[in-house]
């Protein structure tokens, strides 16, 4: 399916000196801000106390807020949990505070706006936790970054997997660092959306890497640079189907998804515009300066025993 054809391919790499001194500034931002500025963890990472309360009606989370917020909790999060009926509220671990106290303050400020509101349980989650769940993360982007990799090696070729991974960090970092500037809260949705950009980036670089490949093979003339242009013209409508459809889905939980969705949903929007750039704009070049060539994918024709003899 294609909405349109090119008939001429574009010159991508003409201007790739260009995208990749782009890129390099962004990414430099992005570890700049991220060294700077650090990441604001939500209380799944840093420690807390989380509540759950029950209505005896669907509970306004707004209004739920906005109480906390008159109350002193500016910093709660809020949301659903099971049921409209249901709410989880989190808040951060402050010195001196604790569990009981905090969740009786809560529960008379509550009640002061909305008399149905009841107390279901109260936990503490310790920074010791935070810190757990901190290494797994970063232990789980390791191991993503290694599997992809080795799964680009096997498959294509070395080079590929050097690009890739190198194009697919740009990606996360970049996303890192846009949290970090704007100082939102980073949590474990937030998480899962940094590793869904990883492999949701991966399968556009495996698109163009498996279209450069069989340029090889059938366009025998064709210079690399030529190659490379055509495998990323060839795709474009393929990309603009594939992404547009991602980004639309993306966006709807964006506007309105509530709270709950806001971060998970803007880390996948800046990863899907960040992830089709790097793929054809930061992969593809690489993959050329780092000297793919024809006879890499091609086999020389294996001499019969006429010839050997001689």
């Amino acid at each position: 399916m294609e909405f349109f054809k090119i008939r001429k391919d574009i010159p991508f790499m003409r201007h790739a000196l260009v995208f990749n001194v782009i890129s390099m500034i962004t990414f430099l931002l992005a570890v700049f801000f991220l060294a700077t500025r650090g990441l604001h963890y939500s209380i799944e990472f840093t420690g807390g106390t989380v509540i759950e309360l029950a209505y005896d009606h669907s509970a306004e989370i707004q209004d739920i807020r906005n109480a906390l917020e008159k109350g002193g909790y500016a910093d709660a999060s809020v949301q659903n949990f099971g049921s409209s009926r249901d709410v989880l509220v989190r808040l951060p671990l402050k010195v001196g505070q604790s569990s009981a106290d905090l969740s009786k303050k809560v529960m008379d400020t509550l009640s002061a706006e909305d008399k149905g509101v009841q107390l279901r349980r109260v936990e503490f989650v310790g920074p010791q936790v935070g810190r757990e769940l901190a290494d797994n993360g970063a232990l789980a982007l390791v191991v993503v970054c290694l599997g992809i990799m080795a799964y680009l090696a096997l498959r294509f070729e070395w080079r590929f997997a050097v690009a890739a991974i190198v194009a697919n960090l740009h990606d996360v970092v970049i996303i890192l660092g846009c949290f970090a500037l704007f100082r939102w809260e980073f949590s474990l949705p937030v998480l899962a959306a940094v590793l869904a950009v990883l492999g949701y980036s991966v399968n556009e670089s495996v698109v163009i890497a498996d279209r450069v490949r069989e340029n090889f093979r059938k366009m025998r003339r064709a210079s690399v640079t030529q190659i490379i242009d055509n495998a990323i013209t060839s795709t474009i409508s393929r990309t603009i189907i594939t992404h547009g459809c991602t980004q639309a889905m993306v966006l709807s939980m964006l506007l309105f998804g509530g709270a709950a969705l806001h971060y998970f949903a803007l880390a996948l929007t800046i990863g899907i515009m960040f992830g089709i750039y790097s793929s054809v704009l930061v992969m593809a070049p690489i993959v050329k300066w780092l000297g793919v060539s024809r006879q890499q994918f091609i086999l020389p024709p294996k001499k019969n025993k006429q010839e050997a003899v001689v």
